[in-house]
């Protein structure tokens, strides 16, 4: 499975951000934010921008983490 369900997992673990409260932000199931942390299932590319778009509301700086861990290396190999 791809990285995002680790860095998931890690981003909501350090800011204390509950499945629920995640999945309550996005709008869907607790079970499919359990299914993405517990790396049973990768989400898309476009629900990672609703992942993203949710701990920003949630907690900008758990978003900035997210986005660090997640997306790091792609953005310092464009620099």
């Amino acid at each position: 499975m791809g990285k995002a369900g680790k860095v998931l997992k890690t981003v909501m673990q350090s800011y204390g951000i509950s499945q629920g409260k995640l999945a309550a932000a996005m709008g869907i199931g607790a079970s499919n934010v359990y299914r993405w942390a517990n790396e049973i299932r990768d989400p898309g590319s476009e629900t990672v921008m609703k992942i993203l778009d949710a701990l920003e509301k949630l907690d900008p700086d758990a978003a900035t983490e997210f986005r660090k861990l997640y997306m790091g290396n792609e953005l310092e190999e464009d620099n």
